[in-house]
């Protein structure tokens, strides 16, 4: 690898659409970025693969509806030189090559792309109906066209695989297709890419992994050890990152058919992701492992933007989840910062939950996700307790034209009651909360008779508060300003004395430093 980068920082904003250079919409959803030379220059180049769906465009369009299917349009290429900024290159292939073999072509997408020295050309590999479709091309943005559908009955005994992405060991110059089972995803398999009777075809399977169903198979190497990554089986909508790790390629991993969650990722499920892909950033100063999430809003309506990118840490082997709103990237150094526009707040659209809240469905939960329920007056907060209070609400159409997904906060009782709902923000090992002065802000609605409801901010021992006045049924943006957070902690919450049958909505939250 011989990447040229300009050495400075540059910005990556999370939970926003993206665009390219010129403007024009990124859509690339669950695939890869690899390093190949360009054609043109022969300088090596990032290349990001992923698949475009109509519904992308749609939701996009308006956020405001989840829609409910997916169809297929493309894979789309795009390049860089500095991992931020990203110019369209072509739609590598097209639904119609796929259409052209199998006439009901019906599901395509996780996807990723080698380069097979034997063949002199680049291989395409992405899930095709019930198989794995290997289309190949002589450069890495050019037209890839069919080669053959894998069956995987035979080597694992179901057709088509659960979730795969495409792992290449620029060490070794090897590739790897990392997958799970196709039935239940209990299994995860790694198999190395190569050339078998004049074809691409993966040349082995090793079995890494039997346990809980894990989907959104990823791996990265890091300090000469491989660490192989999964989401819950949660269909589109967010979930942990588990991970397992092994000092050989084939393993074995450990800890031995038990994957670990991450630490920093359970306050928002991953910055409300799944597990994507990664790309390592290898710079002059130190690599950066960076933890590329595909967020599928278009499908389980979770919020805006689809790939949500973050740096990951190390505490000796361990990886640790830097969840951020906005961070800056050095592509040349490989050095990361936290950007001065970061929303510190954890899940502060609250859509890390997929179900009402309390859950007795697994997880059971008790709480929202990233946030603490306190009551002192009214009824308790219990699973499976029928007078119990429903803590999240699900957003109609109409109010997701003013706030974000298809979740807010939700403080209401039958009864007369008194409620605290807040969240600490702190400095950790990996990521500081800088002392210095921020604004708190957050989209608001009420009905019903409130004693008291304001929306605060302590540090220090010394608080902040606003009165959120606005009674109209609708939507407001309510703003607390100077605040001083002071030896790297903060509380910022919500208190609520109400009558009963008053209820209060909140969403779309932000912390952030002014100066």
């Amino acid at each position: 690898m011989n990447l040229i980068v300009y050495a400075q920082f540059k910005n990556i904003k999370n939970d926003t659409f993206w665009n390219t250079v010129d403007g024009k919409p990124i859509y690339s959803q669950g695939g890869g970025i690899f390093i190949f030379p360009n054609p043109k220059t022969g300088e090596d180049t990032y290349y990001w693969y992923g698949a475009y769906y109509k519904e992308a465009e749609l939701y996009r369009k308006d956020p405001s509806y989840t829609q409910p299917k997916d169809n297929f349009v493309a894979v789309t290429c795009y390049s860089s030189k500095d991992l931020v900024n990203w110019t369209f290159e072509n739609s590598v292939l097209e639904k119609a090559e796929a259409l052209s073999y199998d006439k009901n072509t019906r599901w395509m997408g996780r996807l990723g792309v080698v380069y097979v020295p034997e063949m002199k050309q680049y291989a395409l590999f992405i899930q095709h109906n019930a198989g794995v479709l290997i289309a190949l091309s002589d450069v890495p943005n050019g037209n890839f066209k069919w080669h053959r559908r894998l069956d995987m009955t035979e080597m694992i005994g179901t057709s088509n695989t659960g979730d795969q992405t495409v792992f290449t060991d620029y060490d070794t110059g090897k590739s790897y297709l990392v997958y799970s089972y196709g039935r239940g995803r209990n299994k995860i398999y790694i198999s190395e890419i190569g050339i078998k009777n004049g074809k691409v075809d993966l040349l082995d399977c090793t079995q890494i992994y039997k346990g809980k169903g894990r989907e959104g198979n990823c791996m990265f190497k890091y300090n000469n050890k491989y660490y192989v990554f999964a989401s819950n089986l949660y269909g589109w909508d967010s979930s942990y990152a588990y991970y397992l790790v092994a000092e050989n390629i084939k393993g074995p991993y450990t800890p031995t058919n038990e994957m670990l969650v991450t630490p920093g990722c359970m306050d928002d499920f991953a910055h409300i992701t799944q597990t994507g892909f990664f790309i390592n950033v290898k710079g002059s100063k130190q690599e950066t492992v960076v933890y590329c999430g595909d967020r599928w809003a278009n499908f389980a309506g979770n919020g805006l933007g689809y790939n949500q990118w973050m740096p990951l840490s190390f505490e000796d082997d361990t990886p640790v989840f830097n969840s951020l709103n906005s961070w800056n990237l050095n592509a040349s150094t490989g050095e990361w910062q936290i950007a001065s526009d970061n929303n510190y707040v954890k899940n502060s659209s609250f859509e890390a939950d997929r179900r009402a809240i309390p859950s007795p469905e697994k997880p059971i939960q008790e709480h929202i996700t990233g946030w603490i329920t306190q009551v002192y007056q009214g009824n308790a907060i219990l699973v499976g307790d029928s007078e119990s209070p429903q803590i999240n609400y699900f957003n109609t159409q109409e109010d997701r034209k003013h706030v974000i997904g298809e979740k807010s906060l939700n403080i209401e009782d039958k009864v007369d009651f008194k409620r605290n709902v807040f969240q600490f923000i702190e400095s950790t090992p990996t990521v500081e909360l800088p002392d210095g002065v921020y604004t708190l802000t957050a989209k608001i609605k009420t009905n019903g008779n409130f004693k008291i409801l304001n929306m605060y901010a302590e540090s220090g021992g010394f608080e902040k508060h606003v009165s959120i006045t606005n009674k109209t049924g609708n939507w407001s943006t309510i703003t607390l300003n100077n605040i001083e957070v002071k030896n790297g902690k903060v509380e910022i919450g919500f208190y609520a004395d109400g009558q009963a049958g008053a209820n209060c909505q909140i969403d779309d939250i932000s912390f952030m430093k002014t100066h």
